[in-house]
């Protein structure tokens, strides 16, 4: 191995990635990060790091190839690998590092310019005789070519940016009044990513699947597939949810998709890893969209279907291994086979609930998921950890592995309820709706999916009790408690002690089944001629005359309810109101009074059976007050 030391320009999950498939190989890394980024962890995976940049400077350093190129060469290192995004895709980038005898660790800088840019691909898928959408002819130097261009091809139409990926810079365009707003907005949306401002369009595709073809390319004219992803759980373009293999998709198209992706990349002799996007519509059409010409944040779920290392092999392959060799071991077309499936959901600091806007705050609580079958590409996430606005508001990418799409999934949701994210909003309860619709399992989702199914923004929230209880303690043990005027240390406090009841014991009869039994009319003659007292119990009222029941949890009061059912059966109606429930509930307790009601309603009611009703005897008598 000709690279002895790798610096990655990149930050987050994916550079926590390539840091240590490098310490696998035994090579040593530098990190570099920008001042925003100080307390992230991908610096601290790294042998060196360093800061590059201004201090005011959070995120256009990462995009300053000449800061990146002159800190290589300063520390002595052989070869960068540049993650995805920032400068990835740029081959001024890959171009500058082989001017400097740094090895580029993706395609060859002419590759790039071939394949990286959307609109010289098409070109290529052309002459490939690779199915194509339908796009610009003249290049898109101003808004009056385009909308002249646009009305040429046909509304509906898509909007692109030439350069680069993660639907930054598009928009669907459907009137000219679209494009007249849209066209300046997603081309400085393109530049202020990848550099690159130039935009084009092609006709639009209503309601497709997308499937991408990974690539696997040496740098002696050997070409493999790793089958295909189905990444069409899409949200403004981007992924949400991808899978692999694809389900629900045909053979022949599967076979189709994999001889146009490698028709394409043989054409320019790929070399590094890629990734061929298609769209499939509902005919089965297929038609190209792009080449991305480096390392996906969805590899991961190829890599556990396939069981190889793609940053390893993407090292291997730049260090001038061949790979049918034996640390790569991709003999032949024939020796790569998938096992079961996998799929990946990314966990995002979005609100899916208000137009998945990005939140960012301080991560008071953070737990993980793991177990069998479950993989974690995180990026900057623990406890304590500040999450900034500047960059993407990715988290953490977790990826499940099964025998099957459903037992991948039953993994991906038991990981999804063991994770504990407080501080900031995240996405996981809406992932959850996702990967559990009938649609997703089925294999029937499109890139339309998540726009055209409200029922996945249906979502419950967790109580977060834990996080509150421990907020509370700690407000209660530095600032004391307010309800608390003094304290009197000549009381003790005993262990309170429940009557013991049976658990297992019928419940006795009571009032309750004698009204089932003789229904009301005939109950309230009968109360009228019993001559002995009948008592309504007020413990649970909530009022002066329940000492016990002031300021008391619905969620206690209830529990107690068959103790209660079961040592005082003779008691004729429970007295559950008062005039200070509302204020404990609301003030006190943050509950709602009715809900406490109907709970211990029901639960003496339905459950228990017994003892409840009073309302009979007011009837009755029209002397007790009751609720």
């Amino acid at each position: 191995m000709k690279i002895k030391k790798v610096l990655v320009a990149n930050r987050g999950e994916i550079a926590i990635r390539v840091l240590r498939a490098c310490t696998e190989l035994n090579i040593a890394t530098v990190a570099v990060y920008t001042y925003e980024d100080r307390y992230s962890q991908h610096r601290n995976k790294a042998d060196e790091s360093y800061q590059i940049g201004e201090d005011n400077q959070p995120l256009k350093p990462y995009l300053d190839i000449e800061a990146i190129i002159d800190l290589a060469k300063a520390k002595h290192v052989d070869a960068i690998h540049p993650g995805y995004g920032f400068l990835s895709e740029n081959s001024e980038f890959a171009r500058r590092c082989a001017e400097n005898g740094i090895i580029f660790i993706g395609p060859d800088p002419e590759v790039m310019d071939a394949l990286g840019d959307k609109i010289t691909a098409k070109k290529i898928a052309v002459k490939c005789n690779v199915p194509i959408i339908e796009s610009n002819t003249k290049k898109l130097s101003s808004l009056k070519i385009a909308i002249s261009e646009a009305k040429t091809i046909g509304y509906p139409l898509m909007l692109k940016a030439a350069s680069g990926g993660g639907g930054r810079g598009m928009r669907i365009i459907r009137t000219t009044e679209d494009l007249e707003l849209h066209f300046v907005s997603a081309s400085n949306e393109a530049l202020n990513a990848f550099g690159d401002g130039t935009m084009f369009l092609e006709k639009y595709v209503e309601n497709p699947k997308h499937i991408e073809v990974q690539i696997v390319a040496d740098r002696h004219g050997n070409i493999r597939h790793l089958y295909e992803r189905d990444c069409s759980v899409q949200r403004r373009h981007q992924k949400v949810v991808e899978i692999a293999p694809s389900f629900n998709v045909s053979e022949k198209v599967k076979q189709d998709l994999y001889k146009y992706a490698i028709a394409i990349t043989s054409e320019v002799n790929y070399n590094n890893i890629g990734t061929v996007e298609f769209l499939v519509d509902q005919e089965d059409n297929i038609f190209f969209i792009e080449v991305n010409p480096r390392i996906q944040v969805e590899h991961t779920v190829t890599e556990m279907v396939t069981g190889f290392d793609l940053v390893k092999t993407q090292i291997f392959i730049a260090g001038g291994y061949k790979l049918s060799d034996e640390q790569i071991k991709m003999y032949d077309q024939d020796s790569i086979a998938t096992y079961g499936f996998a799929l990946q959901c990314r966990l995002t600091t979005e609100d899916p609930e208000n137009n998945f806007t990005p939140d960012y705050g301080n991560v008071t609580t953070y737990r993980s998921a793991s177990g069998m079958g479950i993989r974690l590409d995180a990026g900057s996430i623990y406890q304590g950890y500040q999450v900034s606005p500047f960059f993407d508001s990715m988290l953490v990418k977790v990826s499940a592995h099964g025998r099957s799409l459903d037992g991948a999934t039953r993994k991906m949701v038991r990981a999804l309820k063991e994770f504990r994210i407080r501080g900031v909003k995240t996405n996981i309860h809406f992932l959850q709706n996702v990967i559990q619709h009938e649609d997703f399992l089925n294999g029937k989702v499109t890139v339309n999916f998540i726009q055209n199914t409200p029922s996945l923004f249906k979502i419950k929230l967790p109580q977060d009790r834990t996080s509150k209880v421990v907020k509370f303690l700690a407000e209660v043990s530095v600032n004391g408690n307010s309800d608390v005027k003094f304290k009197d240390d000549s009381k003790i406090f005993r262990n309170a002690k429940a009557p013991k009841f049976s658990t297992s014991a019928p419940f006795p009869k009571g009032t309750k089944d004698l009204l089932t039994e003789l229904g009301p009319e005939a109950f309230c003659q009968w109360l009228k001629e019993d001559k002995k007292i009948h008592y309504t119990d007020t413990t649970m009222r909530d009022a002066h005359q329940s000492l016990l029941a002031t300021r008391m949890r619905s969620f206690d009061m209830l529990k107690v309810a068959e103790s209660f059912a079961k040592n005082h059966p003779n008691t004729f109606s429970m007295e559950v109101w008062g005039g200070a429930t509302f204020d404990v509930c609301l003030r006190f307790l943050h509950e709602s009074p009715w809900t406490r009601l109907r709970e211990l309603r029901k639960r003496f009611q339905i459950y228990y059976s017994k003892c409840y009703c009073a309302v009979l005897m007011r009837l009755a008598t029209k002397r007790i007050r009751i609720t």
